[in-house]
């Protein structure tokens, strides 16, 4: 009997340490998307729309809601990018101000700012909301609405 009662005690210790190893392995949300965001901010300002694309979800599933209305798909939104700022001159200058960043759970945040772009003519700015999950072991933008 001793011996089940041992058995059964291993067991659940170590379904409760897997457990724990599972959720330690999540990168903490609100750092690794405060590095993200620093490095999408240094590739629009250095003209690599590319390089900014890569906080986004590479997945049909991506959506964006902005000016022109709904655009589902991370191809369709880098080229609607790309459409709107050809050139360095049009991208300007990005800046990301995070109003809050609220975690909805392990796996996802959701974050509230304002963007501007310092550009040579204007300058222009608004706000967005970023849905971010963790997905295949990478904090990435699954919605963004920005207006």
């Amino acid at each position: 009997m001793e011996e089940i009662r041992l058995y059964l005690l291993a067991l659940v210790c170590l379904l409760f340490v897997g457990c724990k190893e599972i959720k330690e392995s999540i990168p903490d949300g609100g750092e690794a998307i405060d590095r993200i965001m620093a490095a999408q901010e240094t590739a629009w300002n250095t003209g690599d729309l590319d390089a900014f694309m890569s906080g986004y979800w590479e997945s049909d599933s991506l959506t964006f809601v902005g000016s022109k209305g709904l655009t589902k798909g991370y191809a369709p939104v880098l080229a609607n990018y790309k459409k709107s700022y050809p050139n360095q001159a049009a991208m300007g200058k990005l800046a990301f101000d995070v109003l809050s960043k609220e975690p909805l759970g392990d796996k996802a945040y959701q974050v509230l700012g304002k963007w501007t772009l310092f550009r040579t003519e204007d300058t222009l700015s608004g706000h967005y909301t970023l849905l971010w999950k963790y997905l295949n072991k990478e904090w990435v933008i699954v919605t963004d609405h920005s207006s």
